[in-house]
């Protein structure tokens, strides 16, 4: 069982929301993601994508964009970002999801085999260039969500079994690697954690190991439009 991420897919089929407005690498992006997939995952992989995955802004505009998903193998594990408008209450997403093969985690975990996954959304961090004051609260609030999570993980966790964790945003800054949500993931012994939200020229770590961790960003455009192997 390989596992593989990647994030930020930006897709926009019932929206009039080209993504190629940022850049010729972006034109036929999800063609190139199929692509990469095809050629790599099978059915008993995992692909963990986190957030930004629909510009819909209802259910069903989201789902339209999941549906382009439908027929490539492997499990596919999704957070929200902060740009899935779309994604308004987690019963109905999951009774609505397009078929068996996707998964939504909202303050909770699913395992496969001994691999362990959970996540959600997290906020910008202290440190980084875009944060105020007004993000405090939410940044407090998304820890308390990866609290929940942790205590579903802890419920289903045995000896052996491996934690990955999603994030959509960067979990730290690079001026101020240590936030409530490394904290919480060092305390709870997670082995890797993957995240997306940067794009562009923006700077930051594409892999880096900070406290036995490794922290990876899979956004689609950082990366090549291409899946990140993570285990």
């Amino acid at each position: 069982m390989n596992v593989f991420s990647i994030s930020d897919l930006h897709l926009s089929g019932c929206t009039d929301k080209p993504m190629n407005i940022f850049g010729a690498g972006w034109e036929g992006h999800l063609e190139k993601i199929k692509a990469d997939w095809q050629s790599r995952v099978s059915d008993d992989d995992i692909v963990l994508l986190c957030g930004d995955t629909s510009w819909g802004t209802v259910l069903e505009e989201g789902l339209f964009d999941l549906r382009s998903l439908t027929g490539l193998k492997g499990k596919k594990v999704f957070i929200r970002g902060n740009h899935d408008y779309w994604w308004n209450g987690i019963t109905k997403l999951r009774q609505s999801a397009p078929d068996e093969s996707f998964y939504f985690l909202q303050n909770d975990c699913v395992k496969f085999g001994n691999i362990i996954i959970c996540g959600s959304r997290g906020w910008t961090c202290p440190g980084s260039a875009d944060y105020t004051e007004n993000d405090l609260r939410l940044y407090k609030r998304e820890a308390e969500r990866f609290k929940l999570c942790f205590n579903e993980v802890n419920k289903l966790r045995q000896e052996g079994d491996r934690l990955l964790v999603m994030i959509h945003y960067p979990p730290f800054a690079p001026k101020l690697p240590e936030t409530d949500f490394t904290r919480l993931f060092e305390e709870n012994k997670a082995e890797k954690v993957v995240f997306g939200h940067i794009h562009g020229e923006t700077y930051f770590p594409f892999r880096t190991v900070k406290n036995n961790i490794e922290y990876i960003l899979t956004s689609c455009d950082k990366v090549g439009f291409s899946l990140q192997r993570i285990l």
